[in-house]
């Protein structure tokens, strides 16, 4: 059989279910913590700082987000031979001291520094519970399982950047880290708990050039591995992207002013209820009938959101329904192009895990920065952006699927 097909038996879990998907959402929904939660405080942190560039305020999230996509290179492997619990507490441990030591950084250029590290020890909670979810579910029941942990990974933007305004109204931006590192500690300390091994011992892997080369080119060579893994990138970067800008476009356009984080949670809030439905469906009607018909629904409401962006100022209104409805795809496509990467590859899913990880976030976050520093007062770039990136989606997941959309994966084979 080839190698490259071949599917882990999901293994029995020694918590309950419901605690499982409770605690790899938590750990994955670290990472928009570690960004959402910052969003108000930019502003301050860059006036505190000295730092007079309102774009170069942005860096403190692009940091976080090279750092994370780099160091998932390494977790992948180290996972696949160590097992999960080891290297991912590495990870947290790490998270949680750089959290801590943000809050006392004398500079723009040290908090740099520390974002970068803060990313290094996140990289291991995204690969390792991908991996871990993987390591326990297949098929379908994994896209379930994925899309109720996005959905919590979704409500963190709804409340994470109204704890940072409120926090902005009654303290410094130092605050904002000192709790990063209180929650993230909890988390640290209930996976040390209660998480248990997921790795079978018979997919544990050697921790040597020549395996870990081997997995890559599993990886690699896998076209609807690389053709989803690299769709989700694209995907994504748009919304990279307009987390960079978001500050910029609600309060600077807009002039929202403090209400920037109710917006905010209210488009993230539909996105997580987008993947709330989406787990409960896609049992019925499969992961590419689902993602695909989302990001067919992406391009048309992108393609209407930049071509009136060209005609001039946009009323808030028109603009908060078009990115809404864009939004609201975005909830139906991540957890299922993330479970169709991972579908061939359960007997390399630490590697797999970290390939993608790295690809979509490294990528995604390269397009994001471009889409945020294009900034120019209005909200066309992000639009040219968004409608750029479903267009390149769109041809990748034509190439994974041979040009034929919605069907099954017997039929797409």
């Amino acid at each position: 059989m080839d190698q490259r097909t071949i599917q882990a038996p999901p293994r029995a879990l020694a918590i309950p279910r419901w605690e499982f998907i409770a605690l790899t959402a938590a750990l994955m929904a670290l990472n928009a913590l570690a960004i959402d939660i910052m969003l108000p405080g930019l502003q301050q942190i860059g006036a505190s700082l000295g730092v007079a560039d309102e774009n170069a305020r942005q860096y403190v999230i692009t940091a976080y987000i090279t750092g994370f996509g780099l160091a998932q290179l390494v977790f992948g492997p180290l996972s696949d031979r160590f097992g999960r619990r080891i290297p991912l507490l590495v990870g947290l441990a790490i998270y949680v001291i750089a959290a801590f030591a943000c809050a006392y950084a004398p500079s723009f250029g040290t908090l740099l520094l520390l974002r970068f590290v803060q990313g290094l020890g996140a990289a291991g909670t995204r690969v390792i519970t991908v991996s871990a979810i993987r390591d326990t579910f297949g098929g379908r029941a994994m896209a379930e399982v994925m899309s109720l942990v996005f959905m919590v990974f979704m409500v963190i933007p709804v409340v994470a950047p109204g704890i940072g305004q409120l926090i902005m109204l009654f303290s410094e931006w130092h605050a904002i880290f000192l709790l990063m590192g209180v929650v993230s500690l909890a988390a640290t300390l209930w996976t040390y708990l209660r998480l248990p091994e997921t790795l079978h011992p018979e997919y544990r892997r050697p921790f040597t050039f020549v395996a870990i080369s081997e997995a890559f080119k599993i990886v690699v060579t896998n076209r609807l591995s690389l053709c989803y893994t690299l769709a989700t990138t694209a995907v994504f970067g748009a919304l990279f992207g307009f987390i960079n800008s978001a500050q910029q476009v609600y309060v600077g356009i807009y002039g929202l002013g403090v209400w920037f984080p109710v917006i905010f949670a209210g488009v993230a809030g539909g996105m997580a209820l987008a993947s709330f439905v989406n787990a409960r469906l896609v049992g019925r009607f499969g992961m590419r009938k689902l993602s695909h018909g989302a990001l067919l629904g992406f391009l048309l409401v992108n393609t209407i959101w930049f071509a009136l962006s060209l005609m001039g100022p946009m009323p808030f209104a028109v603009f908060l329904g078009l990115f809404g409805a864009a939004m609201l795809q975005f909830g139906w496509i991540g957890s299922n192009f993330n479970s169709l990467a991972m579908e061939e590859l359960g007997h390399v899913a630490g590697t797999a895990s970290s390939v993608q990880g790295f690809v979509t976030t490294a990528g995604g976050g390269l397009i994001g920065a471009g889409i945020g520093q294009a900034f120019d007062g209005t909200v066309t770039p992000m639009a040219a952006g968004f409608c750029f990136v479903s267009v390149i989606a769109l041809a990748l997941v034509l190439i994974a699927e041979r040009g034929r959309l919605f069907q099954s994966h017997n039929q797409a084979r």
